[in-house]
């Protein structure tokens, strides 16, 4: 039992269990009742993404420093209580089951999902051996 950071949209892994996305808004062009057979997501957690504005943000970042303040507004999001219960709970999860959360983008290295993950960690959760970045 344990928690996976995944690319949403990618093969699944056999261990991967539950598979949640943490993004803004859903698959473009896929419908609902198929985003989990196309290995999109099962449930959809918005809650966990960055606003809409911090999106663009993000997207926008050119530079390591505006790489660094989009991280900073990120984790000032997911410090509030709301998001805090859902960190705290998937952290729980991961020690009685298999759980995956993701996000689209390719490059993890400039995508929420990193910081997710540490989130994630800071909070107890228990990730898969493979899954150590």
């Amino acid at each position: 039992m344990a928690l996976r950071v995944v690319r949403l949209g990618s093969p699944r892994h056999e261990d991967e269990g539950l598979r949640v996305g943490t993004v803004r808004r859903p698959p473009r062009g896929v419908p609902r009742a198929e985003f989990a057979s196309r290995d999109w997501y099962d449930v959809w957690l918005p809650e966990l993404a960055p606003s809409a504005a911090l999106v663009t943000r993000a997207l926008a970042a050119g530079t390591d420093r505006e790489w660094a303040a989009f991280v900073r507004a990120y984790r000032r999001e997911m410090a509030q209580p709301g998001a805090r219960h859902l960190l705290d709970l998937l952290a729980a999860t991961s020690h009685r089951t298999d759980v995956s959360v993701g996000c689209y983008c390719e490059d993890e290295s400039r995508c929420h999902r990193s910081v997710l993950r540490e989130l994630l960690v800071a909070a107890g959760a228990k990730l898969a051996p493979d899954d150590r970045h």
